[in-house]
C-alpha cells in the first residue's frame, strides 16, 4: 500500500484502530516473527488519554530493512523494527542499549514464534538474573553513598545547590539498589509509583505509600535528613544481602552519613572518592 493512502486511511481511524490494523499485517507477513507492545499501552490502569502504541517488530534477519513503511513516530502510533539477531541481546548488559531494560518489564507478546522465542528473549530482559544483580548492586550501592556522601557535606558547608544536585544524584542510584536486591530492573521514573503498587518490593519501608513520599523529600530542602533517613533503612538489607564490606569501606564517613556522630564532621573527602 502505497504511504500516501495509508496516512490518508490513518487520519480516518483512531489510534486503537491502526493498532489493530497493524496487527493484522504483521500477524499475516512472515517476515514478522514478533510483535511486542510495551509502555503504558501494556501496563494495565498506566494508560492515559495521551498514551501512544509502542510496537516492536522482531523481524527475520533476512528481512532487516525491508519493512520501512512501518516505521513512524507520532502521537499515536511508535513503532520501530529490529531483526532477530539485534534483538537477541538488545538490552542485555553490554549491548549498549541498556537503557531500554525496562521497556520489557510486562510487555506484551502479540505475536511469537512456534516455539516462544520472542516471549523467551523478552522475559530474559525483564528481569536480572541472581549473578547480574550479585555484580550490579554493590557497585550502585557505592554510588549512592558517594552522592549521600557529597550531599550532606555540601550541607554542613551551606552550599545549597550543592546539597540538591548531588541529593537529586542519589536516588538512581539507591533505586536501582533495592531493585537489584529483588533480582528486578528499576523502572523507568515514570512507572516508579505504577511498579510499586502493581509489583510491591518485599519489605515495608520500599511500600508505594512510603516510599514516594520519601523519595519527593529527598528531591526537597528535606534532601540531607531524607537521605539520612534512607540509609538508615537501608543500611541492614545491606547487610543481610553480603553488602556489609561496602558500607564498612567508608570508615568514619559512614558515622557522618547515619548522623550519628557527636560532632559535625570536618574531614577531608574519602579517599577513594
Amino acid at each position: 500500500m502505497r504511504p500516501a493512502l495509508v496516512a490518508w486511511l490513518g487520519d480516518l481511524m483512531t489510534a486503537a484502530e491502526e493498532f489493530a490494523a497493524l496487527l493484522t499485517r504483521s500477524e499475516a507477513d512472515a517476515r514478522v516473527l514478533g510483535v511486542v507492545l510495551s509502555g503504558s499501552q501494556a501496563r494495565e490502569g498506566a494508560a492515559t488519554a495521551y498514551s501512544d502504541y509502542d510496537v516492536l517488530l522482531v523481524v527475520t534477519d533476512e528481512a532487516e530493512g525491508q519493512l520501512p513503511t512501518e516505521h513512524r513516530r507520532d502521537a499515536r502510533l511508535d513503532v520501530s523494527t529490529m531483526p532477530l539477531h539485534e534483538f537477541r541481546t538488545h538490552a542485555l548488559p553490554e549491548s549498549g542499549s541498556e537503557w531500554n531494560r525496562y521497556a520489557f518489564r510486562d510487555a506484551k507478546i502479540l505475536k511469537d514464534t512456534a516455539d516462544g522465542l520472542i516471549a523467551g528473549l523478552a522475559a530474559a530482559k525483564a528481569q536480572l538474573t541472581p549473578a547480574e544483580a550479585a555484580r550490579l548492586a554493590p557497585a550502585v550501592l557505592d554510588a549512592f553513598l558517594n552522592s549521600v556522601y557529597r550531599c550532606l557535606k555540601n550541607a554542613r558547608d551551606g552550599n545549597t545547590i550543592g546539597t540538591l544536585l548531588d541529593g537529586a544524584e542519589a536516588i538512581p542510584q539507591y533505586l536501582t539498589y533495592i531493585f537489584a536486591l529483588d533480582n528486578r530492573v528499576r523502572p523507568y521514573n515514570k512507572y516508579l509509583a505504577w511498579e510499586l503498587e502493581h509489583h510491591p518490593l518485599p519489605h515495608p519501608e520500599w511500600s508505594y505509600d512510603n516510599l514516594v513520599r520519601r523519595l519527593a523529600q529527598a528531591h526537597s530542602d528535606d534532601a540531607p535528613q531524607a537521605l539520612r533517613s534512607l540509609l538508615v533503612e537501608l543500611e541492614p538489607h545491606a547487610r543481610t544481602a553480603g553488602h556489609g564490606r561496602v558500607l564498612d569501606d567508608w570508615g568514619d564517613d559512614l558515622t557522618f552519613m547515619r548522623g550519628s556522630a557527636t560532632t559535625p564532621y570536618d574531614g577531608q573527602p574519602h579517599a577513594t572518592r
